[in-house]
């Protein structure tokens, strides 16, 4: 069976949605039977995963809800190896009550990441920021979790509430494996960038600061624009090439 990689943050804003889209991009280029599941209500992968024109617009929501079968809900990408489900109708809801409802309380869920692990290679699922009901219930379903760390001060100070949030769900799922923290929209010209980044090394635990970090390129915030991953974009981006070696690193692990 597949593994299934949990992305998660404290705060929104920090690459979260932009990294689940391109390492699930970066699996399937591999030869990886990918599939990437939004359980994020407001539904950002919908703008950036590369989904053929005239998708559907349901989703994991709509599922849920009992409203489309699970095969409903699996859309096809440009690439033969990924496939996408959508936040779906939840995005267009003001009260996401009975989405939480039905992620935290019933078997749905599970079920559904079940088959998919049993159907795939690997499994990636974006959160919603911070660890509230949806982001545990999905990292109790999940055998791997990447944080994502934005190189700004603000971001570094949320940093030990989403790890101790890790630590006390993995008491409780000893599947999961905490692959590490990997430093985003990092800007080689920012004094601050540079400041987060050596901060982040020295005081947290070794080795739990990946070595690839993910660096702010034009070439990646246009790509989203397009509502493309920026290794298809521009494979010769230095964001698309990190995002390589990000994959490379965790595919050894995911094995």
């Amino acid at each position: 069976m597949g593994p299934v990689l949990a992305i998660v943050s404290q705060k929104g804003g920090v690459g979260k949605t932009t990294t689940a889209v391109n390492l699930a991009t970066a699996f399937a280029r591999r030869g990886m039977k990918t599939l990437l599941v939004d359980t994020d209500p407001q539904g950002a992968v919908r703008f950036g995963a590369g989904l053929r024109r005239g998708h559907p617009p349901y989703g994991i929501s709509d599922f849920l809800r009992g409203d489309k079968q699970l095969r409903e809900v699996i859309l096809p990408t440009t690439l033969p190896w990924l496939r996408v489900i959508l936040a779906g109708s939840v995005t267009a809801e003001s009260d996401h009550t009975d989405f939480h409802h039905h992620v935290e309380r019933d078997d749905a869920l599970k079920d559904a990441i079940r088959i998919a692990r049993e159907r795939c290679d690997v499994v990636v699922v974006d959160t919603p920021p911070g660890l509230g009901p949806i982001a545990h219930r999905v990292l109790t379903l999940s055998q791997h979790v990447l944080v994502p760390l934005q190189c700004e001060p603000l971001a570094l100070q949320t940093t030990p509430q989403i790890l101790r949030g890790i630590q006390e769900i993995a008491a409780t799922n000893p599947d999961l494996v905490f692959d590490g923290i990997v430093l985003t929209m990092f800007d080689e010209g920012s004094p601050i960038s540079a400041r987060v980044a050596e901060y982040a090394r020295a005081h947290l635990p070794r080795d739990m600061v990946l070595e690839t970090m993910i660096p702010r390129t034009t070439g990646a915030l246009e790509a989203f624009a397009a509502g493309q991953p920026v290794l298809l974009r521009d494979p010769a981006d230095p964001a698309a090439q990190a995002y390589v070696n990000l994959a490379t690193l965790l595919a050894a692990r995911l094995a």
